[in-house]
């Protein structure tokens, strides 16, 4: 009871908060929706669909017995989650909650192996970083490759060190692999080839039916995204009288704004220009608010996961330190890189961030944060490129198995 009344309480002053401001709502939600239609919307589309039609036709479960040993071995976790970690990895959040939701739901995970595969592939779209991030809003493509490994191997390294901890998980999986060495094994390519052919009658749709409902599953899927999207805008917009005085005192007034929403945090943590920020601040800066996700995407996740018995609080947890690894590991690595990169480039492709002349062009804090809509640039042609590359990928891949499938038939 106390939660509803807190709730209710809660939306009649964001109610309030909308109707004493709405012009700076609506700029707000305006902001949010842009960023959905250049970046989200041309970044999950074809992922998502492609993954639909990759699971109909069995391709998921080829996938999956293909790469059980070395998920097995590695992340403890079965075969088929190799999928649902490519999907949220080239897809962005909340791709890979909506697959991992579908895998607990066919008790395929564990609630356990849920958890972990929940956030290590609760990913941004790496489009993002490498083409907005890198080329659009700091002017240096090097720079989102730089930032994109850090997020990358601190999402590995935090899954490696939770995965040796889950002592009781480590003592169940021996025993069942034991069992199953035990019996003569066919080749992985034929287990590959018998898993595409159960997958694909497990399905049973044609093409023509798997592709309407694919199409009709992920735009619904992203429109309820890009409500969330301009939901947690507006709450950062109206947030700002409240946080501004504190963060303006810090310094850190890239903050609020990558609470709530982690592509406009990434773009205010891009032009942050407190006094003493360095080149290294920013870096580690965005790569935190990329690993954290913000409001936005973790409530996204949320909605992915409602239906099983996979808890939000762990996966917060998870995300928080994410990001403070994501930050060490862009302090750590960027020297380095640089350093690497710096004789194999000219001198003006060195990563480094833009300079602005004053602290106006530079947009300063998040309250000061606005783009127009062609100064975004857009996903769609890269986007569609990325997904015929993974069309291929399968296509190749049911062909290489075609001749196994055949010899268990005629066998």
């Amino acid at each position: 009871m106390a939660k509803t009344v807190l709730l209710a309480f809660l939306s009649l002053l964001l109610v309030v908060a909308i109707i004493l401001q709405p012009d700076a709502a609506f700029q707000s939600s305006l902001q949010g929706l842009t960023v959905w239609w250049s970046i989200v919307f041309p970044g999950l589309l074809p992922f998502l669909v492609l993954y639909e039609l990759i699971a109909a036709f069995g391709l998921a479960h080829a996938a999956g017995a293909l790469l059980q040993p070395l998920m097995g071995r590695l992340f403890k976790l079965p075969g088929e989650a190799a999928l649902t970690i490519v999907l949220g990895w080239m897809g962005g959040y909340p791709g890979g909650a909506e697959a991992t939701a579908s895998l607990r739901k066919r008790n395929i995970v564990s609630k356990q192996q849920g958890q972990r595969l929940l956030a290590l592939s609760h990913m941004p779209n790496p489009l993002f970083m490498l083409v907005v991030i890198g080329a659009g809003f700091l002017h240096k493509p090097i720079a989102g490759f730089i930032i994109a490994t850090a997020v990358w191997l601190s999402a590995i390294w935090i899954t490696l060190l939770i995965t040796w901890f889950s002592r009781k998980e480590q003592s169940d999986l021996p025993a069942a692999s034991a069992h199953a060495e035990n019996k003569q094994k066919p080749s992985m390519l034929h287990q590959a080839a018998e898993a595409l052919r159960l997958g694909r009658e497990q399905d049973g749709r044609s093409f023509g039916k798997a592709l309407g409902d694919a199409v009709a599953a992920s735009v619904q899927r992203l429109m309820m995204i890009g409500g969330f999207m301009i939901f947690a805008a507006v709450l950062a917009k109206l947030a700002e009288p409240l946080l501004s005085p504190l963060l303006d005192q810090t310094g850190l007034g890239f903050m609020g704004q990558a609470f709530f929403e982690g592509h406009l945090g990434a773009y205010a943590a891009a032009v942050w220009d407190a006094p003493g920020t360095s080149t290294i601040a920013n870096a580690a800066a965005i790569a935190a608010v990329l690993a954290w996700s913000g409001f936005s995407g973790i409530l996204q996740a949320g909605y992915s996961i409602s239906g099983t018995d996979l808890k939000l609080l762990p996966f917060i947890a998870w995300r928080a330190a994410h990001a403070v690894h994501a930050c060490l590991f862009m302090i750590v690595l960027w020297h380095p890189i640089t350093s690497l990169l710096r004789p194999l480039l000219a001198p003006e492709a060195t990563p480094t961030f833009a300079d602005f002349d004053s602290p106006d062009d530079a947009l300063g804090t998040y309250a000061a944060l606005s783009f127009k809509v062609s100064e975004l640039p857009l996903l769609w042609q890269h986007s569609l490129t990325a997904c015929a590359i993974i069309a291929l990928i399968g296509i190749a891949l049911a062909i290489l198995l075609f001749p196994y499938r055949k010899a268990q038939k005629t066998g």
